[in-house]
């Protein structure tokens, strides 16, 4: 029997919870996500996806510091998988996204504005799989049904992708690389260096909100069960979901996938 879903709060996400602190969890998060192949997993369904929908361009909502979308395009890329991803966000992160696409130059984009995953502008997503990776299970049950059926409206395909499955142990196979990941802050950050130095070096705060937020996500994740319910009654829609695995083989995430009859 599945665990139930725990909607707790985590640091990163926290309005109360200091900016600098906020940003090094999201910046570590998605350096683990790239040392730890987190979502090298979803590069297969994520295609299926794509040619079931007839398109190659991607909508990234939610993406953070985008760090899962240079991850994932590069990984694709190296497939022989030629995919567009155009990020976005409620808080877009400019200055990270800018040096991004600086280096990954046609395979990444970005919409400077903010964007609500509720209501898509059309110019923004006109034929683009809407995609979600490691975001949804920041919303409760019902603001999570209105972002997942915002996303299927005049959309092509619909992508959800976890890279935690709810168990309150799933957060530990991150542990090594997740450690390194938050440890290089200071040398790798790109401003705040002091603040991030007193946070991971100095004092186990950072280390402490980190290990939370990951156990909490793991316990905030959707079922894939949960997210059919949620979409239950749209019409001409044929879904698909399954379970990956990283972090050598010691972790696993799960994806959701969606495609719109044409």
């Amino acid at each position: 029997m599945a665990l139930p879903r725990l909607q707790l709060f985590e640091f990163n996400d926290a309005p109360w919870a200091p900016a600098v602190l906020r940003s090094t969890l999201v910046e570590a998060l998605s350096r683990a996500i790239r040392w730890g192949g987190l979502v090298e997993g979803l590069v297969d369904p994520l295609a299926r996806c794509l040619e079931a929908a007839g398109t190659s361009q991607v909508l990234d909502l939610c993406a953070g510091s985008g760090g899962p979308a240079a991850v994932l395009s590069a990984a694709m890329a190296k497939r022989g998988h030629d995919v567009h991803f155009l990020m976005s966000d409620l808080y877009p992160a400019v200055l990270d996204w800018d040096a991004l696409c600086a280096r990954a130059p046609g395979r990444l984009g970005f919409v400077p504005t903010p964007v609500d995953a509720t209501a898509i502008p059309p110019e923004v997503g006109a034929g683009r799989v809407r995609v979600v990776i490691n975001a949804l299970h920041h919303f409760p049950p019902p603001v999570a049904r209105e972002v997942l059926r915002g996303l299927c409206r005049d959309a092509p395909g619909v992508f959800i992708a976890e890279g935690l499955v709810r168990s309150p142990l799933a957060f530990a196979a991150m542990g090594p690389v997740g450690l390194a990941s938050l440890l290089s802050t200071p040398l790798l950050a790109h401003d705040h260096r002091l603040a991030r130095t007193a946070l991971t070096w100095l004092s186990p705060i950072a280390l402490a909100a980190s290990v939370w937020d990951g156990t909490v996500s793991s316990m905030r994740a959707y079922l894939p069960g949960e997210l059919r319910q949620m979409v239950a009654g749209l019409e001409g829609w044929t879904w698909t979901s399954g379970e990956y695995r990283h972090s050598g083989g010691f972790g696993a995430g799960s994806w959701f996938s969606g495609t719109k009859a044409r």
